[in-house]
């Protein structure tokens, strides 16, 4: 669900100008001031309802408790609900919390990287994992690797390879970018053109106000009717993902809505759209006859005539919280489209092969071990595409680092163990995995003999680690996996 479109109206809803006018009634008679605390109280909820309606269904409020608890210093934990009066009990003690503060504090003595191979050593031998298996797992406070089995050995990432398009992205154009789709009006106000700028998460409520707001432009333009094009000349190079027609991923197009689903899902395989951008344009043309305004013929694809003005805008949720949606639920649609997003921004053409090569570029910024890598993908479902363990651990360090706060999204859209995204299932098995419930945060990947798991655990020592283990050769997947969180839960201590 994208964010609310902020539509331009020369007519602004005004509440506060209620209140204003709520508070001269009750100067003028005291008892109409409960309306006051009434209207007041009413219209805290709704700003506060939309608050957490804005954060987006993938957030799940993990991020606001991160940095709550971060701030939190007080020893009992006890929440302080106003003064307190003279008798009255200490507030109780807060729970535990599920999952620790993302800092690189070291809170007592680093980890033992004897202890840590002797923990792993019975489970990176696994018979489930297949036949290769590399591994890296690194404290994010220092860099320093505490292990590694072929950790500079590429590997084919799957899904995983979804935590570099997202460092990427978000380094090549900062958490708050949003991406705009616009309507713009020719010179003669006959044509109106939809603009696709590359946003996937375009809503049919998006268009709505796209729209409404495009009819009032033709409507004071005195026309009585227009033309409609669309265009999606953002994006360059072949729709079609390499492994083809597929469910896991619509046609790759600067113009669609709602991913090109169309059974009205938002995660997951699903019944694509043979053409999400004529879709998108005969849905908007749908709108705008709605809205009063006739629609000539069929809409065509097209750029928009010259001197064409723009008359309306949505834009994206923040790149931020794409980042978290696409890692949260292995969202291949977005991951396609912040990889051309970061060649856009770093001037390469706009398809497979210049995202790749933008991808490869934001990464050397950061200085992470590219050595061997081909990101062939950003959503990982090429079987090309090879990492390193050691540039994904590498990679979660740098998200972990205090001076790249731009990079944290990384972090707070992993899918948390037993609870959210695509480790919502796992870790609840009743094994020894299960001690490992809310405490581990991981991006999965899973392709045909191909599984792998890259996140960050909080030690016994209280230190964060990343970590990666990427397996190839497996003939049963859902062994595979379990062998894989046996790994991750190693980290976090003892079972029991």
């Amino acid at each position: 669900m994208a964010e609310p479109v902020e539509e331009p109206s020369n007519r602004p809803s005004d509440p506060w100008g209620r209140i204003r006018n709520l508070k001269s009634k009750s100067k003028r008679n005291g008892s109409d001031t409960w309306l006051v605390v009434a209207g007041s109280a009413v219209l805290g909820l709704v700003v506060a309802t939309g608050a957490v309606l804005a954060a987006g269904p993938w957030d799940n409020g993990q991020r606001k408790a991160e940095r709550q608890l971060a701030a939190a210093e007080h020893p009992t934990g006890g929440v302080h609900h106003g003064r307190r009066l003279p008798g009255a009990p200490e507030p109780a003690p807060s729970a535990p919390a599920v999952l620790g503060a993302l800092d690189t504090v070291t809170r007592s003595a680093p980890q033992d990287p004897a202890s840590l191979r002797t923990a792993l050593a019975p489970l990176i031998g696994a018979p489930e994992l297949g036949t290769e298996i590399a591994a890296s797992v690194v404290d994010t406070a220092t860099g320093r690797q505490l292990y590694g089995q072929d950790a500079a050995t590429p590997m084919t990432p799957a899904s995983t390879v979804k935590i570099a398009t997202a460092a990427a992205a978000l380094s090549a154009l900062g958490p708050d970018h949003r991406i705009a789709t616009t309507v713009r009006l020719s010179e003669d106000a006959r044509t109106l053109t939809l603009v696709g700028g590359g946003d996937p998460t375009l809503t049919p409520a998006a268009l709505k106000s796209l729209a409404a707001s495009a009819a009032r432009a033709v409507e004071e333009a005195d026309a009585t009717g227009v033309r409609l094009t669309y265009d999606t000349s953002r994006y360059t190079g072949p729709e079609r993902h390499p492994i083809g027609k597929n469910p896991n991923l619509a046609p790759v197009t600067a113009l669609m809505v709602d991913e090109g689903r169309l059974d009205g899902t938002d995660r997951g395989p699903a019944t694509r759209s043979e053409d999400p951008a004529g879709d998108a344009a005969r849905a908007f043309a749908a709108q705008l006859e709605k809205a009063g305004t006739k629609v000539t013929g069929e809409p065509r694809e097209a750029r928009a005539p010259g001197k064409a003005r723009t008359v309306a805008t949505h834009h994206s949720a923040p790149l931020a919280a794409l980042v978290e949606r696409t890692l949260t639920n292995s969202d291949n649609d977005i991951a396609e489209a912040l990889a051309r997003q970061t060649a856009i921004a770093k001037g390469e053409s706009a398809d497979f092969a210049g995202a790749r090569r933008a991808v490869t570029t934001e990464l050397k910024k950061l200085q992470v071990p590219t050595a061997g890598a081909r990101l062939a993908d950003g959503s990982g479902l090429d079987r090309e595409g090879r990492v390193t363990p050691a540039l994904l651990t590498t990679l979660l360090a740098r998200a972990a680092d205090p001076e790249r706060p731009g990079l944290r999204s990384v972090l707070t859209g992993l899918p948390v163990a037993g609870f959210t995204g695509t480790l919502s299932t796992r870790y609840q098995d009743g094994t020894d995995t299960t001690s490992a419930t809310g405490l581990i945060r991981a991006k999965t990947g899973t392709l045909s003999g191909v599984n792998a798991l890259s996140g960050t655990v909080v030690d016994p020592q209280g230190r964060l680690l990343a970590f990666a283990f990427l397996a190839a050769g497996s003939t049963a997947p859902a062994d595979a996996e379990a062998a894989l969180d046996a790994l991750a839960a190693a980290l976090t201590g003892p079972a029991g």
